[in-house]
């Protein structure tokens, strides 16, 4: 990933989503091109043609917290993308181009226990890579599908979606989950351009995927700390769940844990699935531990009226 190219055509893309009446610009005669010009936008943004020509083909150095202040009000980023636009600043500052500290591979024995502890929730550690570094033994059992998909590896959010057909099956709202997996990579190029881990995940992806380039050639960035996902387990059938995003900030790690309404059809059968998952092997050691298989023996599920993938 080139950094200036970044810087581009995250401004480009911005710049191109605003027209010139929700800016409060007059429009005279025909674009050839969508939104905002740059002499308009450098003029919302109170500064020169030339300088915010320079900005927009990736220039960022040296630029203070004020002129990305007057950007993020003419261009309407919202919190995250200021953020994004934030690192991107900052990746470009002076010095020689040093990596953020690597968050680890492994979660820590404490960690860990804290996620064992969580019986009755789904819930995982996860890199700003999508990568899934330690599960409870229930989010384990939620993500069978992409634990096997892994055969072994270690699972990746980005890769089990663009590139194992199961995927759109296991997920009750495909593209909603494709786009968050690809808004979420996004903002940790922003805040990491020169992760090679990352750098390589984004190469395979984009050579192997059409659906994820045309993704990714969107510049959109999102967090997601609160919010509902649909799934079609395989072998309780459909869950709508609630989820709740901590950050493991000592270790620039992220815990995802789910939940469910009380009383509610997902509440039955993520009961189920939690029984399920008691069956398995569940020895201590998150390595060693048999993952869970779709072609063993599943509770019955119960009957359901409510069609998939319908979480607003």
């Amino acid at each position: 990933m080139d950094h200036r190219s970044q810087v581009r055509e995250f401004l480009t893309s911005r710049r191109a989503r605003i027209s010139p009446q929700q800016a409060g610009l007059p429009s005279h005669g025909t674009r050839r091109v969508p939104g905002l010009r740059r002499a308009e936008v450098a003029q919302l943004a109170g500064v020169s043609v030339e300088y915010y020509s320079r900005l927009e083909r990736g220039d960022l150095s040296g630029v203070s917290d004020q002129v990305l202040d007057a950007l993020a009000r003419a261009l309407r980023l919202n919190d995250e993308e200021r953020t994004h636009l934030e690192d991107l600043a900052r990746a470009a500052g002076p010095g020689p181009r040093r990596r953020r500290r690597t968050a680890p591979a492994q979660v820590r024995s404490t960690v860990q226990r804290l996620l064992d502890a969580m019986t009755d929730a789904p819930a995982f550690v996860m890199n700003g890579r999508g990568d899934v570094l330690a599960t409870n033994t229930l989010g384990r059992a939620l993500y069978a599908p992409m634990i096997d998909a892994a055969r072994g590896a270690v699972p990746n959010h980005a890769r089990f979606i663009f590139l194992d057909a199961r995927s759109r099956l296991f997920w009750g709202d495909w593209d909603r989950a494709a786009d968050d997996t690809v808004a979420l990579l996004q903002a940790q190029a922003g805040r990491d351009p020169y992760d090679k881990d990352l750098i390589d995940l984004v190469g395979e992806l984009s050579t192997r995927s059409r659906d994820f380039r045309a993704r990714w050639a969107r510049h959109d960035v999102r967090q997601h700390h609160i919010g509902a996902k649909p799934f079609r387990h395989p072998v309780v059938g459909d869950l709508h769940l609630t989820y709740e995003s901590l950050d493991l900030s000592a270790d620039g790690l992220v815990l995802v844990a789910y939940g469910t309404e009380p009383g509610s059809d997902s509440e039955d059968r993520l009961r189920l699935l939690a029984s399920w998952a008691t069956t398995l092997d569940t020895a201590p050691g998150h390595d060693d531990r048999r993952q869970p298989r779709h072609h063993e023996q599943p509770p019955t599920a119960p009957r359901t009226t409510s069609k998939p993938g319908g979480v607003s």
